[in-house]
C-alpha cells in the first residue's frame, strides 16, 4: 500500500504561501489530494487562481488570497481565509521567497532587505498568525518552514537568502520548544528540487532545461545531487502535516531525487580549558594544536 493511501490529511486545512508555481505550487496540489483544505497564497493572482482551479478539478477543496507575505495584514488575511472558508486552520507551509543574489561588496540595502522580509519575516508573522489561531483551537496542528542547503552551508553570492534560512531552522527549533504543549509541531523542510531558482546555477542550467522539455532527470543528478522534482519534495510535506509525524518537531529535513537527509543540530566540537582565561598567544597555540584539525569548512559537502 502506497503511502499516498495510507497518509491522508481528510477534513484538515492548510495554508501554503508561495503556492503559485514551483515548489510551493506542488505542496499546495499534494496536500490537497491527500485531502486537505488549501488556502493558495501568492503575489501574482493569475498563477494563485491557476493552482486553485486545478486543485478544484481533481474534486479538491481551495481558495486564493493574493499579496506579499512580511506584513502582518497579510497573515492575518491568510488566517482569516482559512478559517472563514474551511472552518479551521491545521497546517502552514510558509514557502513564498524571492532572490537576489549579489556578492558581499554589491549588495544594497534593497536586495538584502526584500529576501530577509519575505522568507524570515513573512515566515515569522506567518507563523505568529496561525500558532495563535491553533493553539486557539486547541487540537494541535503543523507548522512547516522551508529552509535551503545554502542556510545549512553557506552560498557564494548569497548573503541575505542564507542568512535568512539559517534563521528559519533557528525558528523552527525554537517555536518547537515554545509550542510543544499546544501539540504543535515546528519543522524546517530543505528542499533540492529542479526549479526556475535552480536554473540560475550553470551546472544545472542545461539538466533545468532539459526537465522543462519533458525529458527525464539523470539518475545521478537525482541520487548523487538529490535533484528531482518538485512532487519528490511535496511527499516530505505532507507527511510533515500528517497525524504520522506527530512526534517529529524542532528538525531540519533534507529531501530531493531520491535523497532523504536528516541535518544535524549545531554541536559543539572541542572545548579546552585554560586556568585563568585565555591570552592572544594561548588561543593562537591552542588553534594550531589542537582546534585546526577539527575546524569545518564552508559549503555544501562535496559528492
Amino acid at each position: 500500500m502506497s503511502a499516498a493511501e495510507t497518509v491522508r490529511l481528510d477534513g484538515r486545512v492548510a495554508v501554503v504561501t508561495g503556492a503559485g508555481r514551483s515548489l510551493g505550487r506542488a505542496y499546495a496540489l499534494a496536500l490537497a489530494e491527500a485531502g486537505a483544505a488549501v488556502v493558495v497564497n501568492d503575489v501574482d493572482a493569475e498563477t494563485a487562481a491557476r493552482t486553485v482551479a486545478d486543485i478544484e478539478a481533481s474534486g479538491g477543496r481551495a481558495t486564493a488570497v493574493v499579496g506579499p507575505v512580511g506584513p502582518t495584514e497579510t497573515a492575518d488575511a491568510l488566517v482569516a481565509a482559512a478559517v472563514d472558508t474551511f472552518g479551521r486552520l491545521d497546517v502552514l507551509v510558509a514557502n513564498a521567497g524571492v532572490l537576489r543574489d549579489r556578492v558581499l561588496w554589491k549588495m544594497g540595502d534593497d536586495d538584502f532587505d526584500l529576501v530577509v522580509e519575505t522568507h524570515l519575516r513573512g515566515s515569522f508573522t506567518t507563523g505568529r498568525a496561525a500558532a495563535a489561531r491553533m493553539r486557539e483551537q486547541g487540537e494541535g496542528g503543523r507548522i512547516i518552514l522551508i529552509g535551503s542547503p545554502a542556510g545549512q552551508f553557506g552560498s557564494f553570492g548569497q548573503t541575505n537568502y542564507a542568512t535568512a534560512k539559517a534563521g528559519l531552522v533557528a525558528m523552527a527549533r525554537t517555536w518547537s520548544l515554545e509550542l510543544a504543549r499546544a501539540g504543535i509541531t515546528a519543522n524546517a523542510v530543505i528542499p533540492t528540487a529542479l526549479s526556475a531558482m535552480t536554473a540560475t546555477i550553470p551546472a544545472y542550467t542545461q539538466v533545468y532545461e532539459d526537465y522543462v522539455d519533458g525529458k527525464g532527470i539523470p539518475a545521478e543528478y537525482r541520487r548523487d545531487h538529490a535533484l528531482g522534482t518538485p512532487e519528490d519534495v511535496a511527499s516530505l510535506i505532507v507527511w510533515l502535516a500528517s497525524d504520522a509525524s506527530a512526534g517529529v518537531t524542532g528538525q531540519a529535513i533534507g529531501i530531493g531525487g531520491d535523497r532523504l537527509t536528516l541535518y544535524a543540530h549545531p554541536a559543539v566540537l572541542r572545548t579546552l580549558n585554560q586556568d585563568g582565561g585565555w591570552s592572544p598567544d594561548q588561543i593562537d597555540e591552542a588553534w594550531r594544536a589542537e582546534l585546526v584539525s577539527d575546524a569545518q569548512h564552508s559549503g555544501p559537502p562535496v559528492n
